[in-house]
């Protein structure tokens, strides 16, 4: 599908979405914000696509949502109704994303912030530059910094008082801090960003299609498990249901013979 906003490049098995609104930081108009909704709620069903990259064009990742085009649309003259329908046409976005089987490496490079802050920490891998800058801008401009997710994720990645002091201020956290913090997995100039992307994507294809998916799935259900033997039931059905799968012969001859291993070719 073409998008007006959102780029999409497909290589191999891999998507590389890229946030085209440079001018604007990437922020979320109601364009982008319905092709970003619409791109990860279709990919649950999509076996052809084993891992997605999201990135934003130019020198930002995403500043969050275009508060220029919100001021100039009588925002203030909605119903409440309507208001809640608008909000949940954004935050459907990242229920979608933890939703989707794919894992999800998060470019960012620069801004980072608001919803852009939520797309990221809804991403499964995170990856930094040196100006990496992010923040729950939504506590700046009147709102309260709970939005989006952010409130779900970010405790849970850093704790409850690292999460507080951050959204109850609305500060940045830069490049360093967030590796300290454990937010991002790497730091890399910004032309080396999309090599060390693919590196990724790369390693994480060499996973059978199914124990890929179910790992990701099973990492999003253990952060909010019951108990230790809830988590391991559900590890015990994952192992058995990819050890019955036609790719796990594959897998195993390709590591022990120290090739890449060739799956079956998915359909969309």
């Amino acid at each position: 599908m073409t998008y007006e906003h959102l780029d999409l490049r497909v290589d191999g098995d891999v998507i590389w979405a890229t946030m085209n609104r440079p001018e604007r930081l990437n922020a979320l108009n109601r364009k982008l914000v319905e092709e970003l909704r619409d791109f990860f709620v279709g990919l649950y069903w999509r076996r052809d696509v084993r891992v997605v990259v999201l990135a934003g064009a130019g020198g930002a990742f995403c500043a969050g949502l275009d508060l220029k085009e919100r001021s100039g649309a009588n925002e203030g003259k909605r119903s409440v109704g309507a208001s809640l329908t608008g909000q949940r046409q954004i935050s459907e976005i990242v229920i979608a994303m933890r939703r989707c089987p794919q894992p999800i490496i998060a470019c960012v490079d620069g801004a980072a912030s608001g919803g852009g802050f939520a797309l990221a920490l809804a991403s499964d891998v995170r990856l930094a530059t040196p100006r990496t800058r992010m923040n729950a801008a939504f506590i700046r401009i009147g709102l309260s910094a709970c939005d989006i997710g952010v409130s779900y994720f970010l405790p849970r990645m850093v704790g409850s008082s690292v999460a507080a002091e951050y959204m109850l201020t609305g500060r940045f956290i830069d490049a360093p801090r967030a590796h300290q913090l454990g937010l991002v997995s790497r730091i890399v100039a910004p032309e080396a960003l999309e090599g060390e992307a693919s590196a990724f994507a790369a390693d994480m294809l060499n996973a059978t299609p199914l124990g890929l998916r179910l790992t990701k799935e099973a990492l999003n259900h253990a952060i909010d498990a019951g108990g230790l033997e809830a988590v391991i039931a559900m590890e015990d059905r994952n192992q058995i249901l990819c050890a019955q799968d036609d790719d796990f012969g594959e897998g195993v001859r390709a590591f022990l013979e120290k090739r890449p291993p060739v799956y079956e070719k998915r359909e969309a």
